[in-house]
């Protein structure tokens, strides 16, 4: 009787731990949707446990969590103005970019070195839509040289870009306007663009020929 007693305490209090598991697992950051509870039902005097799953295909490439544009990107940015004034259409930047799953994004420029080829963005998806938003910098560097032969200008301050993009239904493009204000060393704007941004997706089989 006593071993029978000892059984039922045991499996009650198993049963017990796996109904709160989904709770303490959420409490350390896993988004509730990868939670699937545990549950028991009762069957002829006996417990019944019903598998419980971390993860699912609810979960993977979720609209929620803007999975669609995680990857790498060939990107092209047009102004349309400059300092406010209209400009015939002028690229200003062509560059690589990879939108990370942390939501951070990290660029590299096609401008020279020393003017800080390498820039980072934070981003943030509009839920329930293809939309998102970047809030990107990239952090000094040195204007171009104005006095030949020297190779290297003066130092430059840094350069503040926001992006509000539309990801194609296939996930292999996106596009949207832009805006691009550079900073002098004191803070102050020394130049202002806005444009369009537009992107395709760079995959295993893409060649330099392709980004060209």
């Amino acid at each position: 009787m006593t071993r029978k007693r000892f059984l039922s305490t045991a499996v009650s209090a198993f049963v017990l731990a796996l109904w709160c598991m989904p709770n303490a697992l959420a409490q350390c950051g896993l988004p509730a949707k990868l939670i699937h509870p545990s549950s028991w039902h009762p069957q002829n005097g006996n417990v019944r446990l019903i598998r419980t799953a971390l993860g699912s295909a609810q979960f993977d490439g979720d609209e929620q969590y803007g999975a669609g544009i995680v990857g790498m990107w060939h990107v092209t940015f047009t102004a349309k103005t400059m300092n406010g004034a209209s400009i015939p259409e002028t690229v200003v930047d062509n560059a690589l970019v990879v939108w990370h799953s942390d939501k951070t994004e990290i660029m590299n420029s096609g401008r020279p070195p020393q003017d800080g080829d390498f820039c980072m963005g934070v981003w943030e998806h509009e839920r329930n839509t293809n939309k998102y938003k970047l809030n990107h910098f990239a952090w000094g560097g040195n204007a171009f040289p104005t006095n030949p032969p020297t190779v290297v200008g003066p130092p430059a301050g840094p350069t503040h870009i926001t992006e509000e993009v539309t990801l194609s239904p296939d996930c292999d493009h996106y596009s949207g306007p832009f805006t691009l204000d550079a900073y002098d060393t004191s803070g102050n704007i020394s130049t202002s663009f806005t444009g369009v941004v537009t992107a395709t997706r760079i995959t295993i089989n893409t060649k330099v020929g392709d980004l060209l």
